[in-house]
C-alpha cells in the first residue's frame, strides 16, 4: 500500500504517509501546552499516525491568535512541550511543530466563546499587520508594521525555532496560510505597502522568504523544514496558484523539503468550492512544477481516496484534521480496510 509506504525528508523517516495536520485547541495557559495537548497529540500517535505537528503555536505573545493559544517564545514552553514530544516519539511517531505568527488575526476568542476582538482588560492586544487595515469590522485593528519590527518578527521565528529543537520537536513548519501574518504580506488582497515588503511580487514574498531563510540556517541541517501556505486566495485579484508555483521554487532553493498546500483566509465574505479533496489539486501542480514534495489536506476523509493521491502522485503525504478528531485510530482503521499491517501498541495487541 503506497499510504503505509514509508518516506524519508533528510534523516526523518515517517513510517507511512499519514500526518496529523495542525489543529488550534484553545486550550493552552499563558502559551503553555495543558494535559489537553498531551491527550489530543498523544491519543493521534497511537492511533497510527507517522508525523503528529502541535497546532499553529505562536512565535510570541501578540502573534497568538487567542489567549489561549499554544506558544512557544518563553523558556518556561520548552519544558512544558518536552514530555509531550517524549511521548509522541515513544510511540513511533515523529513530533513536529508549527511556527504562527497571527498578524491582524490575533487578538480574538476561542471559537466557543465568542466572536471578533478581545478587549484588552479582558486579556486582548494590539496585533500586528502589514497594514492597519483589520481582517473585517468585528476584528482589531492591527498596528502596521515598522521595518524594525519586521526584524523583530524574524527574530521571533528564529528563538522559537531555537526553543523548538531544545523541546525535542524533529520537523518544523512555518506557517504561511489561512490569512495570518507571512500569508497577509504575500497575498495583494491585504499588503498595500509600499516599502520593500509591497507591491511587486519578490517584495510581498519577502518576509516569508526571509524567515525561512533565518530559521534554515540554524535548524539542523539533517531535519526538516516545511511550509503551509494558502496556494489561492480564490478570489480574483488575490493570491494565485502560479504564484504559489514561483514561491514554491524559491523555497524549495532555501531548503525547505515538502510544502503543506491548503487554501484562503486571507480575507473574509470568499466563496470557497469546498468538498472532498479540494485543494489537492494544489498540491498535484506544485509538486509536479515547482519540483517539491508536497501535503494534501483538506476533507480527505475515506482511506480509498487518501490511497489514490499517494498511488497517482498528486502529493507525498496527506495531511488529516477533522477526520482525525472524529476518530484518532483513523489510521489503523485504514490499514484494514486497504489490506496493510501495521504494529499496534503491545498494550493493544490483544484487540488485533
Amino acid at each position: 500500500m503506497n499510504l503505509f509506504s514509508p518516506i524519508r525528508f533528510r534523516d526523518i523517516e515517517l513510517k507511512n504517509r499519514i500526518v496529523v495536520s495542525p489543529m488550534c485547541e484553545y486550550s493552552a495557559k499563558d502559551g503553555h501546552p495543558t494535559n489537553w495537548h498531551l491527550v489530543h497529540l498523544g491519543s493521534r500517535a497511537v492511533g497510527g499516525a507517522s508525523l503528529v505537528i502541535t497546532e499553529a503555536t505562536g512565535v510570541s505573545a501578540v502573534g497568538r491568535i487567542s489567549p489561549s493559544d499554544a506558544g512557544i517564545y518563553l523558556d518556561s514552553h520548552v519544558e512544558a512541550w518536552r514530555p509531550l514530544v517524549q511521548f509522541i516519539r515513544e510511540q513511533g511517531a515523529a513530533a513536529g511543530i508549527q511556527l504562527a505568527h497571527a498578524g491582524r488575526k490575533g487578538s480574538t476568542y476561542a471559537p466557543w466563546l465568542g466572536d471578533g476582538a478581545i478587549a484588552a482588560k479582558d486579556g486582548g492586544w494590539e496585533p500586528l499587520g502589514p497594514t492597519a487595515e483589520p481582517f473585517n469590522s468585528a476584528y482589531p485593528t492591527p498596528k502596521a508594521l515598522t521595518a524594525v519590527e519586521i526584524d523583530q518578527v524574524v527574530a521571533d521565528f528564529v528563538a522559537a525555532a531555537q526553543r523548538a529543537l531544545q523541546a525535542g520537536f524533529q520537523v518544523l513548519e512555518i506557517h504561511a496560510a489561512h490569512g495570518y501574518l507571512l500569508h497577509e504580506f504575500y497575498s495583494p488582497l491585504s499588503n498595500q505597502r509600499t516599502d520593500d515588503y509591497g507591491g511587486s511580487f519578490q517584495n510581498r514574498i519577502r518576509l516569508l522568504l526571509r524567515v525561512t531563510k533565518s530559521v534554515r540556517e540554524i535548524w539542523p541541517e539533517q531535519q526538516p523544514i516545511f511550509v503551509r501556505i494558502s496556494a489561492s486566495d480564490w478570489k480574483e485579484g488575490g493570491w494565485d496558484i502560479a504564484q504559489s508555483v514561483g514561491l514554491c521554487s524559491t523555497l524549495k532553493e532555501l531548503g525547505v523539503d515538502l510544502i503543506d498546500v491548503s487554501s484562503g483566509g486571507v480575507v473574509p465574505g470568499v466563496r470557497i468550492p469546498v468538498g472532498p479533496g479540494y485543494q489537492v489539486e494544489f498540491a498535484a501542480k506544485i509538486r509536479r512544477e515547482a519540483g517539491i514534495a508536497t501535503g494534501a489536506v483538506g476533507m480527505i476523509s475515506d482511506p480509498a481516496q487518501a490511497e489514490t493521491i499517494i498511488a497517482t502522485g498528486q502529493a507525498d503525504i496527506v495531511l488529516l484534521a477533522r477526520e482525525l478528531l472524529r476518530d484518532p485510530y483513523w489510521p489503523r482503521r485504514a490499514a484494514k480496510e486497504l489490506g496493510a499491517k501495521i504494529k499496534p501498541p503491545v498494550q493493544y495487541e490483544r484487540a488485533w
